[in-house]
C-alpha cells in the first residue's frame, strides 16, 4: 500500500505480461474437492475407466494431502526511499509445498502510469487499480534490490478456507474482476487483501483491541513520512478536516504494518474453539542497505520563519515609506491563485478526506477575480477580502492541523493585508490633492 504501489516499474514489460499471463493460466481452474461441480484435482490415472474403490478414497486423500502442504501468507513491505513506497506495501502469496509447484505472489498494487493524465486522475480518486500474479522469486528480488524488509505471515487456515481463498484470487484474475477502484485510505493493496482474506474464514474472525491507540489518518501519515518533510507537506496541504478524525482499529488497517500487527493478535472462533490466524511468522526478505535520496536542505519550517523574517522587514518598510511594492504584492497573489485553483479542484475529488479543507479559506481562486486590478497597481477590496479569509483561517485551525509551515503564507497575507488597508485610508487623499498654481 502505498500513494503509488508498484513494484513493477523497475521490470521489464515483456517478462511482468508473460509473468502474468502464465499465472493467469496456471490459476484459471481451481482447486475443489473430488465431487465438486467447481473444479477437480488433476490426478494421474492411467486407466480411468477401472474406478474402484480404492481410487475412489485415494483421491480425496491426495486432494488433501496437497492442500495441507499449500501455504497462504501475507506479506507485508517495509518502505524504501522511492516516493510511491512510504506507507509500505501488502500482497498475499500462495506456494504449494508438495508437489513443489505454484508459487505466486498476488498483489492488488498495479497500476499503468503511463495512462493519460495518471497524476491528475490519482489526486481526484479516479484511477483504477488491479490485481496481478506473477513468480514469489520476483517479488522477493525487486524489494531484496530496494533493501526492504519483507515479513510473510503464514495463515492458519483450514482445507476449506485454502480451497476458498484460493478460488477467490483466480477469480479475482479474472479480466472482469480484477480492476477495481483504488482510493488511498479505504481500498488500497492492503485492504483488498484483508478483505478477501476475512471473506473466506468460516469462523468468526476476532481482533484484538488496541490500548491507547487511535491516531487520526493524518497522525498515521506523518509516522510514516518522518524522514520526508516534503512529502508530508505536500498530503497535508490536499488534505482536509476529516483525516484529523480519530480511527478505529479497521480504519487503521489501510497501512500494511497495522495489518501486519492485527493478524499477528487476531484469532479465529470457529466449531467452539479458537485459534490464531497466524501460525508463523517468518522474515522472507531481510532489511538491506538502503540508499536515501537528498531532499530540498531546507524543512517547510525552515522556509516559513525565511519567509516570515521576509514579509515583517518588507511590512516595516511599506508602513515607513507609505508605498506598496506592487512587486510582493502580484507575488503573493499568484501564489495564493495557484494553491487555490488545486484546492478548489480537489472539492470535486472522490477521496472523501480532501473533499473538505479548511485551507481553501486561505488558498482559493477568489485572488483571480482581482488580479487585473492587483497587478495594475489600483485600489481594491481584495485586500479587504483576504483580511477576513486569513482570520477565518487561524481560526480554522482548532478543527484542523494545516501543512508545516503554512502560517507564514498567512502571516504574509495579513501584515499586506493590514499595509493596504492603512494605505488606502491615509495616503490616497494626499496624492489626489493637486499643487496650487
Amino acid at each position: 500500500m502505498k500513494h503509488l504501489e508498484n513494484i513493477f516499474n523497475a521490470l521489464k514489460g515483456g517478462l511482468l505480461t508473460l509473468s502474468l499471463v502464465l499465472s493467469q493460466a496456471v490459476w484459471a481452474q481451481p482447486y475443489a474437492p473430488v465431487g465438486s461441480n467447481s473444479g477437480t484435482v488433476a490426478v494421474e490415472d492411467e486407466n480411468k475407466e477401472k474406478a474402484s474403490d480404492t481410487n475412489a478414497t485415494a483421491q480425496p486423500d491426495l486432494f488433501a494431502q496437497r492442500m495441507d502442504s499449500v501455504e497462504i501468507s501475507l506479506l507485508t513491505c517495509q518502505p524504501h526511499d522511492e516516493i510511491y513506497s512510504l506507507y509500505g506495501h501488502t500482497a498475499i502469496r500462495y506456494h504449494e509445498l508438495w508437489p513443489k509447484g505454484i508459487d505466486v505472489a498476488f498483489n492488488y498494487g498495479v497500476f499503468d502510469f503511463r495512462k493519460p493524465f495518471f497524476i491528475g486522475r490519482f489526486v481526484l480518486g479516479w484511477t483504477d487499480y488491479e490485481l496481478g500474479a506473477y513468480p514469489y522469486t520476483l517479488f522477493k528480488e525487486e524489494y531484496r534490490r530496494f533493501g526492504s524488509m519483507v515479513t510473510e505471515q503464514v495463515l492458519n487456515l483450514t482445507t476449506e478456507e485454502k480451497v476458498c481463498l484460493k478460488n477467490a484470487l483466480a477469480d479475482n484474475l479474472q479480466d472482469g474482476n480484477r480492476i477495481y477502484r483504488y482510493n488511498y485510505f479505504y481500498s488500497n493493496c492492503t485492504t483488498k487483501a484483508r478483505d478477501i482474506i476475512e471473506q473466506c474464514i468460516s469462523g468468526k474472525l476476532i481482533y484484538e483491541p488496541r490500548d491507547n491507540y487511535q491516531p487520526t489518518y493524518r497522525e498515521m501519515i506523518h509516522e510514516m513520512t518522518k524522514r520526508h518533510p516534503w512529502a508530508a507537506f505536500g498530503n497535508d496541504m490536499l488534505l482536509g478536516i476529516r483525516s484529523d478524525i480519530k480511527t478505529d482499529q479497521r480504519q487503521q488497517e489501510f497501512l500494511p504494518n497495522n495489518l501486519m500487527y492485527d493478524f499477528d493478535h487476531a484469532r479465529i472462533f470457529a466449531n467452539g474453539e479458537y485459534r490464531p490466524l497466524v501460525k508463523e511468522r517468518r522474515v522472507a526478505v531481510p532489511a538491506g542497505v538502503q540508499l536515501l535520496k537528498s531532499e530540498f536542505p531546507l524543512s517547510p519550517t525552515a522556509c516559513a520563519i525565511l519567509i516570515s523574517l521576509l514579509a515583517l522587514a518588507l511590512f516595516v518598510v511599506q508602513c515607513r515609506v507609505h508605498k506598496i511594492l506592487l512587486a510582493w504584492d502580484i507575488l503573493l497573489v499568484a501564489i495564493q491563485s495557484i494553491i487555490g485553483l488545486l484546492l478548489f479542484v480537489m472539492l470535486f475529488s472522490e477521496h472523501p478526506t480532501t473533499t473538505l479543507n479548511l485551507q481553501i479559506l486561505l488558498f482559493n481562486p477568489i485572488p483571480l477575480f482581482f488580479l487585473y486590478k492587483v497587478v495594475r497597481g489600483k485600489k481594491t477590496i481584495y485586500w479587504n477580502i483576504a483580511l477576513v479569509l486569513v482570520i477565518f483561517f487561524l481560526i480554522g485551525g482548532i478543527w484542523q492541523d494545516y501543512a508545516e509551515g503554512i502560517w507564514s503564507l498567512a502571516l504574509c497575507l495579513l501584515l499586506q493585508s493590514i499595509v493596504h488597508i492603512k494605505n488606502n485610508n491615509k495616503v490616497p487623499e494626499q496624492r489626489q490633492q493637486k499643487p496650487a498654481k
